[in-house]
């Protein structure tokens, strides 16, 4: 039996659901290949979108019409904006969501997408162009079936070749009770691809009447909460809290006379875990100084039985859990309604991909997510969501859909990807981008929709909307800009504006605005508009010096470099230069600039070769 799609996505994680929507958006007739429909869009691990960086890439794929944002604003029971204490650039919004909540919402979200088909099975194996060899042309599926598409994006998260660990048991599996990828992996090794193992862990849940609130620390959620959705109206649900205790050394004893038990140190488990985000065991041992750790007990729901334990991720044995879980303040009777656990799995080294995710020796066959060597629902979501639209564009014979560094989040780390060698999964943090000032969270619709609109992926509605906000923005500015601060010290004849107030107020800036000038508050929407009118005065000449600095590199960013150039020719080349050159073959000198081991002088000779060869 032979099914025909334009697009076929095997996964549906986070970056599944965003691939095969971004294809519909464009048009694509798109197969969602998942082991378990009804598990598509699940949180394998914390039930939060957004954080450090995190809440950035969020926005941007929800400003690129992605799913997301929305689910998050309909799941979510506690909206927090991170660094508020710190500049405009780097705060970040975060949502802890109901587990259950979400994954309803994002499989509502593309149920409603036209063009979508969810397929249930197990992909074992590529279909290839017979008269083109190297060329996809499909899936073979578990049971015999064959479906055909010309473009093909693996994003198998933690599932392929997916090993579960607890203590010195383990058992195949992408998560708990669920069924990982075998075969699929020995086909992409049968390719000579670049594979290798990395992993991750989720910490204990525990029952939630089974905890001492009283002596913890509480943490609520924002009064005036921040949603994801550039298309959410202002989130009036009610929010729950979260709580913060520590472990001691009494928890760390426990740990440390027992790590022969822990997978990673009795040499049971072969590949990296996350550096930001270790395990216990890990933290134990790398951080031997400290006498505490930080706890977050995260409910799961409004109504669920469980908390996320947050901060001791674990695979030691269940009752070894139970001991060093009961040290902790406040959980001395709690109980473990689900034990921690590692989970191993196998990636594709990025290095071997294009920017716009496609394979370089496979045409048609793209990668997202996990089995790019990413960590983190919204690193994913990012990749699948540029993955989707790229296969699509291609389809169409449209140019690629790149998105430079100086542009968005997903730009930073597609390109961090691709000039990579990663040894452990990747995190999106707002340190990693150069021009941090150019991208907040709040302007991402301002950046990426008319972008994604051109592109394919944004409808009419949504640029609709930004439309108007900018409008609003933009005539809010005017009305400031014309009506004078009726207290400003008028020495020297200078007249001053209500825009200057915005301009020159610290802190308390848009109180002072609104006293005196009440009538100036009807100027634009809601809180989050003022804010982003005060941070684009504020910063405007930072912003401006930030975009010159863009402008003057964007001519080397953006010269191509041949994908045949034979890098052994280029005169004066350094050889570790060359090697590195011929193994990542970039595209761009941009790019080419920060692979490891090439120097500026390196890209310098490139440079003069391009043009030589441009001028032979």
């Amino acid at each position: 039996m032979q099914r025909e799609f334009d697009v076929l996505v095997v996964g549906g994680g986070h970056a599944g659901a965003e691939a095969a929507a971004a294809a519909a958006r464009l048009g694509a007739r798109a197969g969602l290949v998942s082991l378990d429909p009804e598990a598509v869009g699940r949180m394998s691990c914390n039930p939060a979108i957004g954080g450090v960086g995190k809440g950035q890439l969020a926005r941007e794929i929800d400003a690129l019409g992605g799913l997301m944002g929305q689910a998050a604003d309909r799941a979510g029971i506690q909206f927090r904006l991170l660094n508020t204490s710190k500049g405009r650039a780097v705060q970040s919004p975060r949502a802890q969501c109901s587990r259950p909540e979400y994954e309803l919402a994002l499989r509502g979200l593309l149920a409603a997408q036209s063009g979508v088909e969810l397929v249930a099975g197990e992909a074992v194996d590529l279909l290839w162009q017979a008269e083109l060899g190297g060329v996809v042309a499909g899936l073979r599926l578990a049971d015999g079936r064959e479906l055909r598409a010309p473009a093909v994006i693996l994003t198998t998260g933690t599932f392929l070749e997916g090993v579960l660990h607890a203590g010195l048991e383990s058992r195949d599996g992408g998560r708990m009770g669920e069924a990982g990828a075998r075969h699929l992996g020995e086909a992409l090794r049968r390719l000579g691809l670049p594979t290798g193992r990395l992993k991750t862990g989720t910490p204990p849940r525990l029952a939630a009447d089974s905890v001492d609130y009283a002596v913890m620390q509480e943490q609520r959620g924002d009064p005036r909460p921040t949603p994801f959705s550039f298309l959410s109206e202002p989130v009036t649900r009610p929010q729950v809290s979260c709580w913060l205790t520590r472990t001691n050394a009494r928890t760390h004893a426990i740990v440390r006379d027992n790590l022969d038990q822990a997978p990673m140190y009795a040499g049971r488990i072969e590949g990296a875990g996350p550096r930001y985000c270790p395990s216990l065991e890990d933290k134990v041992v790398r951080f031997a100084d400290r006498d505490g750790h930080t706890v977050f007990l995260e409910p799961e729901g409004y109504d669920s039985p469980l908390l996320y334990a947050n901060g001791i991720s674990t695979s030691l044995p269940t009752e070894l859990q139970e001991q060093f879980v009961r040290t902790i303040d406040g959980l001395e009777r709690a109980r473990i309604l689900q034990p921690g656990y590692a989970v191993e799995y196998t990636f594709v080294q990025p290095g071997a991909l294009r920017r716009t995710l496609e394979l370089r020796d496979f045409p048609g066959l793209y990668l997202a997510g996990q089995i790019c060597g990413t960590s983190g629902y919204e690193e994913a979501a990012a990749q699948g969501l540029m993955a989707g639209v790229n296969a699509a564009r291609k389809l169409m014979a449209k140019e690629p859909f790149v998105l430079g560094r100086h542009e968005a989040y997903v730009g930073v780390l597609i390109d961090d990807l691709v000039v990579s060698d990663p040894r452990e999964p990747y995190r999106m943090f707002t340190s990693r981008a150069e021009h941090r000032l150019l991208l907040r969270h709040d302007t991402a619709d301002r950046r990426l929709t008319p972008r994604g609109h051109a592109a394919g992926c944004v409808d009419e509605h949504r640029l609709d909307r930004w439309a108007a906000k900018e409008a609003r923005l933009e005539a809010a500015k005017q009305a400031l800009e014309a009506a004078a601060d009726p207290d400003a010290d008028a020495a020297g004849g200078r007249r001053r504006s209500l825009l200057d107030l915005l301009r020159r107020q610290e802190g308390d800036a848009l109180e002072r605005l609104f006293e005196r000038a009440p009538e100036t508050r009807a100027l634009c929407r809601d809180a989050e508009e003022w804010a982003t009118l005060e941070a684009d005065v504020r910063y405007q000449g930072y912003v401006q010096r930030q975009q010159d600095w863009v402008d003057r590199a964007a001519e080397r960013e953006a010269t191509p470099l041949p994908e045949a150039l034979d890098y052994g020719a280029v005169k004066g080349l350094r050889s570790e230069a060359a090697e590195c050159l011929a193994r990542f073959r970039p595209e761009t000198l941009g790019h080419a600039g920060r692979l490891p081991g090439v120097s500026p002088a390196d890209v310098a000779l490139l440079e003069v070769a391009c043009r030589r060869l441009a001028e032979a």
